[in-house]
């Protein structure tokens, strides 16, 4: 009784079998169908590692939210040098609430303007990655992916030999300002404050002195600092020959937090606009001449997270290729091979028909 089930059992479920078996004695082959074997397994081989390097890959997803943070400070890191000596030119910060952030904290250092050789080589490779980011916005993304993991190395230190003569000063450190607009600037003469407000005292400075404002942004950040991240300054060099010049960059900083597979970080990135011109009375173009870095920050924070496929999905468009490819080909073959006997099946009869016509 339970083997006559059990037979029972087996042919039912042989009769729910959606893949029918064709005997092989009813199976003929042929080269052109081993041909298009052939090719459909080649095809979804290289379409299966198409979708496997796809699927480590991984992208950068961007959202926007508003930015509640208003009580930190905010950091700005600076190294840059002026082709002046460091007695002739004063740096500080100034907000828009008109506090002023004293230049205690920033350092003073004679040095030769000119370059080294190996700093040079590293201004060389910056700048042909700034004209790419330039060009190219979604190299940032790269940038995101394999800065953080020491593909890209922070700048070359300086290393100023003694015996170079040194004609620029190489301002830099850090400064901690309030979230608000400012503007930090490089002038003639050192920063004091007065009774009517804030000065840069260059009375002592000789009217024959020359004054050049040349100068190169070694490195320019806000915010936390992030190893081998490039910032879009960095690398910048203004040469001039006129000495009333002004040099002005308008910065909108945005906060960012930034995550990906290796590191969670919170930083800024910036978008720059810049500006020169020469200072004369005489022609209308009043000013003071200068550096003026001149920023505000972004209402707006910006979460950037590393996405990857998920496993799921990845399967889901595997067995899409194969079976895509497999039907395709399949429907391809049997239309080919229509038409083929459909070809072949006139010629045959027509062929008949001139051997039965008497001649």
């Amino acid at each position: 009784m339970k083997r006559l089930n059990r037979k029972k059992t087996i042919d039912i479920v042989k009769e729910l079998d959606a893949f029918p078996k064709v005997p092989e004695s009813y199976v003929v082959t042929s080269a052109f169908g081993g041909t298009v074997s052939l090719i459909v397994f080649i095809l979804m081989a290289l379409l299966t590692i198409s979708e496997f390097l796809v699927y480590q890959d991984s992208w950068m997803k961007y959202e926007f939210e508003v930015d509640t943070d208003f009580t930190s400070k905010l950091k700005i890191k600076i190294d840059i040098t002026v082709a002046m000596k460091c007695e002739r030119v004063g740096a500080d910060v100034l907000d828009i609430a008109g506090t002023v952030i004293a230049s205690k904290e920033l350092k003073y250092d004679p040095v030769s303007f000119e370059p080294s050789p190996q700093n040079k080589m590293w201004y060389q490779i910056l700048e042909k990655i700034q004209n790419r980011l330039q060009e190219e916005r979604s190299l940032q993304d790269v940038l995101f992916k394999s800065a953080l993991k020491g593909y890209f190395s922070d700048p070359v230190p300086r290393n100023d030999s003694a015996s170079e003569s040194q004609d620029a000063c190489r301002i830099h450190g850090h400064i901690h300002v309030s979230k608000v607009a400012g503007n930090f600037h490089i002038t003639l003469g050192k920063p004091i404050d007065t009774i009517r407000g804030h000065v840069h005292f260059a009375s002592l400075i000789k009217k024959e002195a020359v004054y050049n404002f040349s100068h190169r942004i070694d490195y320019l950040s806000f915010g936390n600092d992030v190893p081998g991240h490039i910032n879009p300054l960095d690398g910048t060099e203004k040469i001039t020959l006129e000495q009333n010049m002004l040099f002005q960059y308008f910065i909108t900083v945005v906060p960012t937090k930034l995550h990906t597979s290796d590191v969670s970080v919170d930083m800024h990135q910036f978008s720059v606009t810049e500006r020169e011109r020469v200072i004369s009375q005489e022609k209308g173009n009043h000013g003071v001449s200068g550096i003026f870095i001149k920023y505000k920050l972004s209402p707006l924070m910006v979460r950037v997270s590393e996405e990857h496929m998920p496993l799921s999905v990845f399967l889901v468009r595997l067995c899409g290729i194969i079976g895509g490819i497999f039907s395709t080909s399949d429907l391809l073959h049997r239309l080919i091979g229509y038409f083929v006997d459909i070809i072949c099946c006139r010629f045959k009869l027509g062929a008949d028909q001139s051997e039965v016509l008497p001649d």
